[in-house]
């Protein structure tokens, strides 16, 4: 639990390193909210659904399953700095800079490109859907790239982003 937690403590600090568990703890908390987040408007849609023939209780149903997604939205708004930072902590512990994060959003602007081919030029369409699928094929194989980084184990000892969150010194590693 105590990882779970520790980017919310650590909320807006994006230097500095961050261990595997630390990172997919987080990663495990953010779906253990989602999958509850996920039953409660579940649990308010299926009653709206069962009171059809009364729209006062649909409306009430309705009305809940809004303030329950609009808490969700706030409560996302909340944890984006967090799980940025805990994302770039964790490039930062394999040595990488945390500008990595943002390699699955460069084939995007292929993607642009392919807009703007296909409105300039009706002609061009075939062209922008190709440009598109090269696009989104980038952002997945990046997208990829970036899981591995994330699962690999951090660099052993201090490297140039500070010091082994698991405590291990260059004297313990080379010995």
């Amino acid at each position: 639990m105590e990882y779970m937690l520790m980017p919310l403590r650590r909320y807006a600090d994006f230097s500095g390193r961050s261990r595997r568990m630390e990172f997919w703890m987080w990663q495990v908390f953010q779906v253990l909210v989602y999958v509850g987040i996920t039953i409660v408007m579940m649990l308010l849609g299926g009653g709206m659904m069962l009171t059809q023939s009364d729209p006062a209780a649909m409306a009430a149903a309705g009305g809940g399953v809004l303030i329950v997604g609009g808490i969700y939205l706030i409560y996302i708004l909340a944890v984006f700095i967090p799980s940025l930072a805990v994302a770039v902590r964790r490039l930062h512990d394999t040595n990488r800079t945390g500008w990595w994060i943002l390699a699955p959003l460069a084939p995007y602007l292929l993607v642009i490109a392919a807009g703007g081919m296909a409105i300039s030029s009706p002609d061009s369409v075939g062209a922008a859907g190709g440009l598109v699928l090269i696009g989104a094929a980038g952002a997945l194989i990046l997208g990829l790239v970036l899981l591995i980084f994330y699962l690999l184990e951090g660099t052993r000892g201090p490297n140039r982003y500070g010091a082994d969150p698991k405590g291990g010194t260059n004297e313990e590693v080379f010995a």
